[in-house]
């Protein structure tokens, strides 16, 4: 039998309450350094040989080796077509939410010009050349992931979008289609992330890649950063439920097993001011996962990574939340949006009981590509913004640096840099 591991008469101040937070607050303590030698070793063959690594480690670890790596035609028009009506029909909505949803973002984006006593200032902002979108394989297909990678980066003008997916579904060519992307990659895993970001005689370099994957795809994105830029490094998915004793167990389990579902490593949590919400909750688990399809994968989570945190009271609710900082909050409690308005720290926030996490993954409109592992106490859901670059621009009058130069110098030369203060004075006092 599946058991909710649960503190029920824990509370806050409680060494075993504390134990298990301060536990929690560590689960994005990852286990790449177990899997970086293998990485690295890829990176570096495909660094080097190109096309014949890449397709050495699709033949290996994928057991089938493309036709062609780099699909432009890659018939995604047909595929939509092909598709179901009802599925047809979802993909469609979910781009033009998204799509909706990210343009208000890209209206807010604008750089600025000012003026001030001869020096004009500004920050320009200009979207990315070129965009790598990783869409894992393996257990499951994700055209969401699709797109909610893709959408944001054609929102924001990126002039190339090329999304790495092994061995892609119908249903992800139709993503593609409808997210503007211009290629596919058919592979994935660490030796797609490494053709990306270093191009092979097939795979063009790109600028940025960004998507969520599996601890190899992570521990890639993390030792191919600097060489192009990535959107995060992803960890196991997590929801955190914020009950109080207005919660439907029904509905509360409902919403841990929608991400327990994911993967054995994911983190389904449940903080309650109700005590006795904990066990009806675990009731409902229980009778829920008896006939889920993916029943193995959510009861290794929920036996692994499962916890109910009792705490006293709404403000004890609220302080969980900001600590634990989690991927995905559903707040089911009386006045649920006046309780959310006090997390500050959450990857996407679902209010009230009739607000599903899976309405964020696949329809709502916002990028379900969120930080995880206590990553949005300083990260951001993936958005437009991840798809441009800034630029500052810096322009002096005579008369404006003439009248700044004296302290220029000055602070040049505090800091031991004469240079930088000849360089001005070059300027301001030219000699014949």
């Amino acid at each position: 039998m599946t058991k909710l591991i649960a503190l029920r008469t824990a509370t806050q101040g409680t060494s075993e309450y504390d134990a298990l937070l301060a536990r929690l607050a560590r689960r994005g303590e990852s286990d790449l350094d177990r899997v970086e030698p293998a990485v690295r070793e890829i990176l570096s063959a495909v660094r080097s040989e190109g096309d014949a690594a890449l397709k050495r480690y699709v033949e290996r670890f994928e057991k089938r080796v493309p036709p062609t790596w780099l699909e432009r035609d890659y018939g995604g028009e047909a595929a939509l077509h092909s598709l179901p009506r009802p599925v047809a029909e979802s993909l469609i909505e979910a781009a033009a939410r998204i799509r909706r949803y990210h343009q208000r973002q890209a209206d807010a984006l604008g750089g600025f010009e000012y003026h001030e006593h001869g020096i004009t200032l500004a920050s320009r902002v200009t979207p990315l050349e070129r965009v790598g979108v990783y869409a894992p394989g393996g257990k499951a297909r994700y055209p969401s992931s699709v797109l909610m990678c893709a959408v944001p980066a054609q929102v924001a003008g990126v002039k190339q979008i090329i999304v790495a997916s092994p061995d892609t579904s119908p249903e992800v060519r139709a993503a593609c289609h409808l997210s503007g992307v211009h290629a596919l990659l058919d592979a994935g895993g660490a030796q797609a992330v490494a053709a990306l970001a270093y191009g092979t005689e097939s795979v063009p370099r790109v600028d940025k890649i960004v998507g969520p994957g599996n601890i190899y795809v992570a521990a890639a994105k993390r030792l191919v950063f600097g060489e192009v830029d990535i959107d995060s490094i992803a960890g196991p998915s997590e929801i955190l439920v914020v009950a109080d004793h207005s919660a439907d167990p029904v509905l509360v389990a409902a919403d841990l097993l929608s991400q327990a579902e994911h993967d054995e490593a994911a983190y389904p949590l449940l903080v309650t001011s109700d005590a006795s919400l904990v066990d009806r909750v675990q009731a409902e688990l229980t009778r829920q996962l008896s006939d889920l399809p993916r029943k193995a994968i959510a009861d290794e989570s929920v036996a692994n990574n499962g916890y109910a945190l009792v705490v006293a009271d709404r403000a004890g609710l609220i302080a969980v939340a900001n600590q634990l900082a989690a991927e995905h909050v559903a707040v089911h409690t009386v006045a649920a949006r006046a309780l959310a308005d006090h997390i500050l720290r959450a990857g996407a926030i679902f209010v009230g009981s009739m607000t599903p996490e899976a309405a964020g993954d696949y329809l709502a409109g916002p990028s379900h590509v969120l930080p995880t592992g206590g990553a949005a106490r300083y990260g951001a859901p993936l958005g437009v913004y991840d798809f441009v670059s800034r630029s500052s621009i810096i322009d002096y009058e005579p008369s404006a640096l003439i009248a700044q130069g004296p302290k220029i110098t000055a602070f040049a030369r505090a800091e031991g840099l004469e240079a930088h203060a000849r360089a001005v004075e070059f300027r301001t006092h030219p000699k014949s």
